[in-house]
């Protein structure tokens, strides 16, 4: 399938000709465009992974491990774990209580927790060691040694006509989730939940952002 605006590189899946400033501005978080019929190939996802493990981690130590789903019965038992996490954290009385654009937003994750047992694949990003308790420096530097190479992870898949979105809210039950996919709990830490599609169309945008005046701060606060 030629998607428009992509370029075949040799060696590699279809890459979109996006330049590195659009590659960074409209890579989103996608849950209603996901394409859930499309099958996506495991090379494309390996592709992008031995992309994302270019990432920087604390002392080299490269201590991440990637957790993909693709057998339907664990993407539906962990979509299950996923919408009892969600139904708990979003209540009526907080969805009562949102804004406008807040509940929008709501409506869009609640249309991923309906449907995430659909998505094609999934993947669970891990790191060796727990930090139930660390402290703000020790879960900095661990957080730090794995999420650049999750971000990444999201960009390669973006440049591909591919689509994900961080989603944390499993982790409620993250013992149920490691029992479930073999994970040694004791001594590996969960990062989130990534479904993995294609999307539908590929003409993301950047999205409305305050004036960086009012967040950035030079010498002092």
């Amino acid at each position: 399938m030629t998607v428009k605006g992509s370029i075949a590189i040799k060696g590699t899946p279809m890459v979109l000709k996006l330049s590195t400033d659009e590659l960074l501005t409209t890579t989103r978080s996608v849950r209603r465009r996901l394409d859930f019929e499309r099958p996506v190939e495991r090379e494309v996802v390996q592709e992008c992974l031995r992309l994302a493990v270019q990432a920087p981690s604390g002392m080299n130590h490269q201590r991440w491990h990637w957790v993909l789903v693709t057998a339907p019965a664990k993407k539906a038992a962990l979509a299950d774990i996923y919408r009892q996490s969600f139904t708990a954290v979003y209540r009526p009385d907080v969805v009562g209580a949102m804004s406008k654009d807040q509940r929008r937003i709501y409506e869009s994750a609640r249309y991923l927790a309906d449907n995430l047992a659909r998505v094609p694949m999934m993947l669970i990003p891990c790191q060796w060691r727990r930090v139930d308790g660390a402290t703000v420096r020790e879960q900095a530097g661990f957080w730090g040694s794995l999420l650049p190479a999750v971000w990444s992870f999201m960009l390669a898949l973006r440049s591909r006509g591919l689509g994900s979105c961080w989603t944390a809210v499993h982790l409620d039950q993250e013992r149920a989730a490691s029992s479930l996919l073999g994970i040694p709990y004791e001594k590996c830490t969960q990062a989130g939940l990534f479904p993995i599609a294609y999307t539908i169309g590929t003409d993301f945008k950047p999205a409305a952002r305050g004036p960086l005046e009012d967040v950035v701060h030079w010498d002092a606060w």
